[in-house]
């Protein structure tokens, strides 16, 4: 089902991370639904950015702050009075987490306690989506489909900020927002791609850097499995997943987002496909023992979110790795970004 627009009209809607990949595409789909979006982020991390290519300032009422200052992000939610919150803010990125490890602590942990403290009071609020990430799970590197009630956990400093975030939202739901009448939901997404990621370490960035330059792609770990998909997917369930908090807050809990369980693939899988849409491109497997710990095998279990939002994926592994490796290939031929992504948007909305 795709978000509904007469929901989403005339909305206030707090959309923290709106300078990064994910925030970049959502900021443009809220734009197209009609709503009011106030954006709170860093300066973008990348050069390029989505947020620049896109010119997502022009249609979000941009701030640049920190989530880790808690009396700014606070001010702005008292100016701003927010009717829909959509946290994504973060350090997103598992081998960052390993050089900078208090940093990333303290902005997803911390930064999320900041983000929903500044809620407490608050009476414009109704609805809070907190996103985290697939990797919440105590992975236990088998073939098994992670489900909402698993237990959490996380080897690498970046899963465990996130397993520790899922934790920070239970106790801000349970001691202080459901009685003030806010529904809060935690959303796991799996792995995403999709144009306009300019990212350090992820495959498909690195993948369009090396081929465009020539130079074949280092892959660290070619048999790893993850839940691969378009980025719409997991912004379409986070939209679906605000609206049904706002009409139930009964609804509130955490839900995974990804592909159906049989799509996971692995890096070896996408990339071959990778190269199959764009065109030209090598690569050097490595042997999976390079840089630090990575978890080997990750999928989720989608049936709940299907079963209560009435969320289903709607494009396919070749289908996501098409369309994101046509918008790199659409860009560096000269097409403009936030026509690229438009152009993705109505595919998606129409089904296609």
């Amino acid at each position: 089902m795709q978000p509904n627009a007469s929901f989403w009209r005339g909305k206030r809607v707090l959309l923290t991370g709106h300078t990064g990949f994910k925030g970049g595409w959502l900021a443009l789909w809220l734009n197209r639904l009609g709503a009011q979006v106030t954006g709170l982020a860093l300066a973008p991390s990348t050069n390029p950015s989505l947020f620049e290519r896109a010119r997502i300032g022009d249609i979000s009422r941009s701030r640049l702050g920190d989530i880790r200052d808690a009396t700014g992000v606070a001010a702005l939610v008292r100016e701003c009075q927010p009717e829909v919150v959509l946290h994504l803010a973060a350090q997103p990125l598992v081998r960052a987490s390993y050089r900078e490890p208090l940093d990333t602590f303290g902005t997803n942990v911390m930064g999320t306690a900041h983000v929903l403290d500044a809620l407490r009071g608050v009476d414009s609020v109704r609805a809070v989506v907190v996103v985290t990430t697939d990797k919440v799970y105590r992975n236990r590197e088998v073939a098994y489909p992670y489900r909402e009630n698993d237990p959490l956990g996380g080897h690498d400093p970046y899963s465990a900020s996130k397993a520790a975030s899922e934790v920070v939202v239970e106790s801000y739901r349970e001691a202080y927002l459901a009685a003030q009448g806010v529904a809060v939901a935690t959303a796991r997404a799996g792995n995403v791609i999709g144009g306009g990621d300019w990212s350090e370490d992820r495959l498909i960035p690195d993948a369009v850097r090396a081929w465009t330059a020539g130079t074949p792609l280092m892959i660290r770990r070619p048999k790893a499995v993850r839940p691969w998909q378009h980025v719409l997917e997991p912004l379409a369930g986070y939209l679906r997943l605000a609206e049904a908090l706002w009409a139930n807050p009964a609804r509130a809990g955490a839900y995974n987002f990804g592909p159906h369980t049989h799509e996971a693939a692995t890096v070896g899988d996408v990339i071959a496909l990778a190269r199959e849409a764009f065109g030209r491109g090598d690569w050097i497997d490595g042997d999976g023992t390079e840089g630090p710990h990575e978890a080997g095998w990750l999928a989720l279990e989608i049936a709940y979110a299907r079963d209560t939002l009435g969320v289903e994926p709607c494009w396919g592994l070749r289908e996501a790795v098409g369309r994101t490796m046509a918008w790199y290939r659409d860009l560096a031929g000269g097409a403009d970004a936030r026509t690229l992504c438009s152009a993705d948007i109505d595919a998606y909305e129409a089904g296609r």
